[in-house]
């Protein structure tokens, strides 16, 4: 974490975009635009102050060549949540949107806590590998589970043998995301290891393990507790005066939550521990979702403890 005492000379704000990047800097007060290619970022990046801070959002990996400029000449940087970053603009009552206008809020929201943000360090090349291709795996599932309820709908003979083939070419496409995600934990000592170690967890299975893999690899790093908020199984309070609300899970990564509640699932039928409590909470009047979240949440020790082992 860095140090809150040490003071910046100025942090810089940059908008990613696919084409550009409209930066601001807090030391001239000067907004200008770069081409988002690495020619201009290797530019861009080299003649930065050392100690200056950048700031950017996460846009979909449009921000990758920027990181990556920065990281080759030293240059700290932090990729904000873009959330957090809307969130901070919005508590100062600004409406107006603009590329400049976000440049300029996302240097100030680097300035005011710069104290407690995070510096970005990259990722094996074999993570983000496997992250992709998690990502598209779980995208093609959806489709097809979009095809085959409109196979499924009233009237869709019409288009039924359509429907066929584009579920066909899907469970083939699924099919080789599959393979190629095993081959690469194969290729890899560390991934295959936390593979078989997540699978040694009764209600973890093969998909479930390669997608806590890709999308949560801190795993073996956190306690429980840190791990039920980052999968966003943390109930937050909703309490106002006499009023006692019900509390609700939000925020943390949302591509977890499926892949955990299919786990919870199997493991509320298999797991002897896991299913007593699920029972338990069950017979005491809380409602299946409540019961089953909380099974989701009340296995992250289990996941922390096992994958510590890695």
């Amino acid at each position: 974490m860095p140090d809150s005492n040490k003071s910046l000379p100025h942090v810089i704000g940059c908008d990613v975009a696919k084409r550009e990047i409209v930066v601001f800097d807090t030391a001239t007060q000067a907004t200008r635009a770069i081409a988002n290619t690495p020619a201009a970022l290797d530019a861009f990046a080299h003649s930065l102050d050392p100690d200056c801070l950048v700031v950017c959002e996460a846009t979909g990996g449009y921000e990758s060549a920027l990181l990556a400029a920065l990281l080759a000449h030293g240059r700290p940087a932090h990729r904000a949540c873009a959330r957090r970053v809307k969130a901070f603009i919005r508590s100062h009552g600004i409406q107006g949107k603009s590329d400049a206008i976000d440049a300029r809020w996302i240097a100030r929201y680097g300035t005011e806590r710069h104290d407690r943000l995070a510096r970005w360090a990259p990722v094996e090349a074999w993570r983000d590998q496997l992250r992709a291709m998690a990502g598209a795996r779980r995208d093609l599932v959806c489709q097809r589970t979009a095809m085959g309820n409109r196979l499924k709908a009233p009237g869709a003979q019409a288009v039924a043998q359509q429907l066929r083939t584009v579920i066909a070419a899907l469970d083939k496409a699924i099919g080789q995301l599959a393979k190629a995600m095993t081959d690469l934990v194969r290729r890899h000592t560390m991934l295959e290891a936390t593979v078989q170690t997540l699978r040694s967890i009764p209600g973890v299975g093969p998909v479930t393990a390669l997608e806590l893999t890709a999308f949560m690899p801190e795993l073996g790093t956190l306690s429980s507790r840190q791990a039920a908020a980052l999968a966003g199984l943390a109930p937050h309070p909703r309490q106002s005066g006499n009023r006692e609300g019900y509390r609700r899970t939000c925020g943390g990564r949302q591509t977890l939550k499926p892949t955990l509640f299919m786990a919870a699932l199997s493991a509320a039928r298999h797991h002897p521990q896991l299913a007593q409590f699920n029972q338990r909470l069950r017979a005491n009047g809380k409602k299946p979702i409540v019961a089953i979240t909380a099974t989701m949440r009340n296995s992250s020790p289990s996941l922390t403890q096992k994958s510590a082992t890695r």
